[in-house]
């Protein structure tokens, strides 16, 4: 059975776990120098870099559970604009990983609709986020939500550049 709650301070290690499980499931194959993978974990990863997150009141985070273990996570940040919107009223999807195994059990589908319900109760108008160019899977997932390219952009890992899709949906407002 999977549940999805709504993360808090003490599940900090939980979210570093599955961050740098996830992160090694989905990108590892892209670093030709697996030292800088292992620096990235340590600046975006890092227990007290998480907890430092959590504690901050425009960031929310989930985790999703499959029989009380932890198989997966999102995390939004409000007030989060970008150069690519025209809009001061955004919120960023900065992070929805699931363990590999646990792909086709619909968790992300899970994950996406508890983060949408909470951002559609928010003052935010837009909610953006960036997908590697190459994650076919998470293009596709992004697309059955409504997301659409606005832009592309760079970002660097260490030695590596990697190409991204910057993707946008704007709230829906009933009349």
């Amino acid at each position: 059975m999977i549940e999805i709650k709504k993360a808090t301070y003490k599940e900090a290690a939980i979210i570093a776990l599955l961050g740098r499980i996830t992160f090694t499931e989905t990108f590892a194959h892209y670093f030709k120098d697996k030292q800088d993978l292992l620096d990235y974990y340590e600046q975006t990863f890092s227990v007290a870099k998480i907890e430092s997150s959590l504690k901050k009141s425009n960031n929310v985070y989930w985790i999703a559970y499959w029989n009380k273990l932890p198989i997966g996570y999102a995390k939004l940040k409000i007030n989060s604009n970008t150069d690519f919107i025209p809009n001061t009223e955004c919120a960023q999807l900065q992070k929805i990983y699931v363990l590999k195994d646990f792909l086709g059990k619909k968790v992300g589908w899970l994950l996406m609709n508890e983060l949408m319900a909470f951002f559609n109760q928010t003052e935010q108008s837009h909610i953006w986020l960036s997908v590697l160019q190459e994650n076919k899977l998470a293009l596709s997932f992004y697309k059955k939500f409504n997301f659409k390219k606005v832009a592309t952009h760079n970002f660097q890992i260490g030695k590596e550049v990697f190409n991204f899709n910057m993707l946008s949906l704007t709230k829906k407002t009933t009349p």
